[in-house]
C-alpha cells in the first residue's frame, strides 16, 4: 500500500490517507492529490514529493492546479549546475550539511536548491566502490574463463558482462569495455575506467537536487520541508525498531487498515514528545530520552491475607538522577503506584 501523510510545516502529523500499492509510485500523484484535497479541502498546501514520483506530466498537473510543492530530481539533473557543484556559494546549515540556492534561465518560476550532506557523500562513495569492485572482479573472472577456453563465443560474453552492468548499474557508466576476438587467439576483455566520468561521481557524491516554486522561502526552509519526507518513512521503522513491535503480514485489507492507524498513532505520539523535548531544551529527538526511560519498570507487588485473598499492586520502580533530571525538563512526574485516577 501506499500512504501520504498530512503533516504541518513543523512536522506534526494531521492525517493520513492510503491508497492501492503494486505500481509504480509516478503513477500515483494525480490520484493522491485530488483524493487528498478532496478530503481534507484545497488549502495553501505544499506537496512535497521524491524524485520517484515525478514525471513531466505530473509536473504540469501541479502547476496548472496553481499548487505549490517541493520534489526531488533526478540526479542527472546536476550536470546543468556543474559551475554551482565545483565554486557555488554553499552556506552551511548543519554541521553535515550544505546548501545554496541557484536559479535556471529555462525555469523562471521555480527555483533549485543544491544539496551536499557529508554523511550522503560516505554512503555513496562506500556504495559506488562496492559497485565497482563487483565489476572489476567480475570482469576478470570471465577474462580468465576466456583465456581458459571455456568461453569461445563474443556474443556469450557479451550478455555475462551486460548482466553483470545489469546487476551494478549504479557504476556501470564509469567504463568502457570492449570484447576482443582474434581467429587463433582466446577472446580478451579490455576495460578501462572513464577519468572524466568517475571525477564527476567523485565530485557529485552526497549531492542532490531539489526544486520547488515557492519563491519566498530560504534554501534552508525549503530543505528543511523536503527532509519531512525522510521523517514520513522513518514513521514506520519507528514503530518496528523503537516502539519494538515486529513487522506483521495482514492476509485482510481491514487488518492492513487497522495496523497502518496504530502506527501513525504511535508516529503521533513519537512526534508529541519530540515536541516536548524541544520545548524542554532537549532537542527535537526523543530516541535517547527513551532509551534513559527504558530502565524504569512497571511492577506487580502482590501481597497475600489471612483470607486468602492476594492485593496486587502496581508499583514504580524510582527514577535515578539522570531520568529526575530528564523528567524536571519533561514537565513530568512518575507517580509511585498506578491508580485509575492519576494524572501525570
Amino acid at each position: 500500500m501506499c500512504i501520504a501523510l498530512v503533516v504541518t510545516r513543523q512536522g506534526i502529523p494531521l492525517g493520513y490517507e492510503t491508497f492501492d500499492g503494486n505500481r509504480r509510485d509516478v503513477t500515483l500523484v494525480k490520484e493522491i492529490v485530488s483524493q487528498m484535497e478532496h478530503r481534507y479541502g484545497v488549502a495553501d498546501r505544499i506537496w512535497v514529493m521524491d524524485r520517484g514520483m515525478i514525471s513531466e506530466e505530473n509536473l504540469t498537473f501541479l502547476k496548472e492546479g496553481h499548487r505549490r510543492y517541493i520534489i526531488g530530481t533526478p540526479k542527472s539533473e546536476l550536470k546543468k549546475f556543474e559551475r554551482e557543484v565545483l565554486s557555488g556559494d554553499w552556506q552551511a546549515i548543519r554541521e553535515d550539511l550544505e546548501v545554496q540556492y541557484c536559479s535556471c534561465p529555462s525555469a523562471e518560476e521555480e527555483v533549485f536548491i543544491l544539496c551536499r550532506s557529508m554523511a550522503r557523500k560516505e554512503k555513496e562513495g562506500a556504495i559506488i566502490t562496492r559497485y565497482i569492485t563487483r565489476i572489476e572482479v567480475g570482469l576478470e573472472q570471465l577474462n580468465s574463463l576466456c583465456q581458459q577456453g571455456r568461453l569461445k563465443k563474443p556474443s556469450v560474453v557479451e550478455r555475462r558482462i551486460g548482466k553483470l552492468l545489469q546487476r551494478n548499474t549504479r557504476a556501470a557508466g564509469l567504463y568502457d569495455i570492449h570484447v576482443l576476438a582474434n581467429d587463433h587467439s582466446p577472446l580478451v576483455i579490455q576495460y578501462r575506467r572513464r577519468p572524466e566520468r568517475m571525477e564527476w561521481n567523485r565530485l557529485t557524491q552526497g549531492c542532490y537536487l531539489l526544486r520547488s516554486n515557492i519563491l519566498e522561502w530560504k534554501a534552508e526552509e525549503l530543505w528543511t520541508a523536503y527532509i519531512q519526507l525522510t521523517d514520513a518513512e522513518a514513521a514506520f521503522r519507528i514503530h518496528k525498531s523503537d516502539l519494538a513491535l515486529r513487522p506483521i503480514w495482514h492476509q485482510k485489507e481491514k487488518r492492513v487498515r487497522a495496523h497502518i492507524l496504530v502506527c501513525f498513532l504511535a508516529y503521533v505520539l513519537w512526534k508529541s514528545l519530540a515536541q516536548m523535548c524541544k520545548r524542554g531544551g532537549l532537542g527535537d529527538e526523543p530516541r535517547k530520552v527513551l532509551e534513559e526511560f527504558r530502565a524504569i519498570k512497571l511492577t506487580d507487588v502482590i501481597l497475600p491475607t489471612r483470607k486468602g485473598i492476594e492485593i496486587t499492586l502496581q508499583c514504580v520502580t524510582n527514577p535515578d538522577t539522570h531520568q529526575r533530571i530528564l523528567l524536571q525538563h519533561l514537565g513530568l512526574h512518575m507517580p509511585k503506584r498506578l491508580t485509575k485516577n492519576y494524572k501525570m
